[in-house]
């Protein structure tokens, strides 16, 4: 065990060079950090919300809306699948998890239920249908969502959500969002350095759905659907300017996934500031049949239930690419382009709570973590120095300190965000990495005691020693797994900094003591050992 083997030796000079390198740019002004050679790395430690200040909002993902919407598609699929096989049907009854479909004519009623059976179900992630189909005694047929579709569709909602609302906090420019799931439905963001928790409301929050529907111009249409008779087919919605409503067709021409590009731009000819986008090719080839069949119709642009803007289609837009407008400003228009950049959330967010933590109580809880590491950093050193000497205590300081910096470097290589709980971590780690070397010394003078040679009582100190060193890290390492795994927030923060401790405290308590004992023992060939 105390040879100074050639792989311990470049094993621990490339991990203190590499570690240094890693560690470096924390410590260098950002104007510095970005002259520094391009082999040199320029990553540095992301401070979380309770040390560097920001916004946090605990979101809640409103599914009951999402199975709504679904089952008012489910009711859209089998008007459209009955009317293409010629079936007659009466008004379909919608229910909390499906819909129920009369059939007029008996004699299309086992026609109706194999052509439904056929077309509408679909296989879940688990591999069964999404949905059971039933006849009733009374010409009716019942098509109801499984609980497995149900469960599968809240939670792919909530995951769908946390990527949209991810890429529409890096959209504003804020570093590193921590965004996480908490429970079956909600979802915890927390934005460092973004003081206004309104302004991320308002991206976030928006649902951002967009469609192209076309406009209902039948008047007697429209004057029932506003003394709330609404026609088959359609939907009324109010426009986006508080200028009365308007009639739509409910089938939806091309929807905003269809979208490639989105940004602010202004109209060449008038200088109205616009929203551009462009289609993929789905729905350029889509919205070019829509607008050639339809010259001379208004087109509705609709976002979130509000009409935007209604134009008429003047020729065929084949190009695949347009503008919305809607007497937008700048901010306005730049807003929307990132939220149809970033897709539409599958169901609404409500705001179940918000939060804004002020930069000086970061900077407060930086200078107490600051203040903590030190004393416990000084503690440990004066313990290892009485307890052991100047030397074997040095030593085992030594290894400390590359620990702490190899733990940085890490994180810094990682882009892992330290939190207050983050810092305890540290500290934990720091006070427990020499709890290796009190084993590994203990063990030496025990040997020494019972007779052995100072380089036998060495090799045996740190032989022996291994077993408890390994079986207490890797207990540490399965509580940080759990930790990590079934934590949130603060604790994922303290479990990741732990995690890494684990392996840093294990290669520096064992292997870098190990080398500078070594080298001790070479250059003075000891006769006794000074923690005896």
């Amino acid at each position: 065990m105390m040879q100074m083997s050639r792989w311990k030796i470049i094993a621990v000079i490339a991990a203190v060079i590499f570690s240094f390198l890693f560690a470096l740019p924390n410590v260098l002004p950002a104007s510095v950090r970005e002259d520094l050679p391009g082999f040199i790395p320029k990553k540095v430690l992301n401070l979380g919300l309770d040390l560097q200040g920001g916004s946090y909002l605990l979101l809640e993902v409103e599914t009951d809306a999402l199975q709504k919407e679904r089952v008012e598609n489910l009711g859209e699929d089998v008007v459209r699948v009955l009317q293409e096989e010629g079936i007659q049907k009466g008004e379909i009854t919608l229910e909390a998890d499906g819909v129920i479909v009369p059939i007029t004519n008996q004699a299309q009623v086992a026609q109706a239920f194999n052509v439904l059976n056929r077309q509408l179900p679909t296989p879940t992630r688990s591999g069964t249908l999404d949905m059971n189909i039933t006849r009733m005694s009374d010409q009716r047929i019942r098509l109801r969502f499984t609980d497995t579709a149900l469960r599968e569709i809240a939670s792919g909602a909530v995951d769908q959500s946390i990527e949209i609302i991810r890429r529409r906090v890096d959209e504003l420019g804020t570093r590193e969002p921590s965004i996480n799931r908490e429970g079956s439905n909600r979802i915890v963001v927390q934005a460092a350095g973004e003081s206004d928790p309104e302004k991320l409301k308002e991206i976030i929050g928006q649902t951002a759905k967009l469609t192209f529907q076309m406009v209902n111009t039948n008047q007697d249409e429209f004057a029932l659907a506003m003394s709330g008779e609404i026609p088959p087919g359609s939907e009324l919605l109010p426009n986006v300017d508080g200028g009365g409503m308007t009639l739509v067709r409910r089938r939806v021409e091309v929807s905003g996934e269809m979208l490639t590009r989105a940004q602010q731009g202004s109209n060449p000819e008038t200088g109205e500031i616009v929203v551009e986008f462009s289609l993929n090719g789905a729905g350029a080839q889509r919205f070019g049949a829509v607008t050639s069949a339809n010259i001379g119709k208004p087109f509705a642009i609709i976002l979130d239930g509000k009409v935007i803007s209604a134009p008429v289609i003047n020729s065929a837009i084949t190009g695949g690419s347009g503008y919305i407008s809607g007497n937008f400003d700048v901010r306005g228009a730049n807003e929307l382009a990132i939220l149809l950049r970033a897709g539409a959330l599958p169901a609404p967010l409500t705001v179940e709570e918000q939060r804004t933590v002020g930069a000086e109580l970061g900077a407060d809880a930086v200078e107490a973590g600051q203040i903590s590491i030190v004393i416990a950093f000084v503690s440990v050193l004066v313990f290892m120095v009485l307890s052991y000497g100047l030397l074997f205590g040095g030593i085992s300081v030594i290894a400390l300190l590359v620990n702490g910096l190899m733990i940085v470097a890490a994180m810094s290589m990682t882009q892992a965000t330290l939190t207050l709980p983050g810092i305890a971590g540290l500290i934990l780690t720091l006070a427990v990495a020499v709890d290796a070397n009190v084993l590994i010394y203990e063990r030496m003078r025990d040997e020494m005691r019972s007779g052995r040679t100072p380089l036998a009582a060495a090799d045996a100190g740190f032989g022996r020693a291994m077993v408890t060193i390994f079986d207490a890290n890797i207990t540490t390492l399965g509580a940080a797994l759990i930790m990590f795994g079934l934590g949130a927030g603060p604790v994922k923060g303290f479990a990741w900094t732990l995690l890494i401790g684990v392996f840093t405290s294990v290669f520096t308590a064992v292997l870098i003591t190990q080398v500078l004992l070594a080298l001790w023992f070479r250059t003075r060939r000891p006769k006794t050992l000074p923690i005896v």
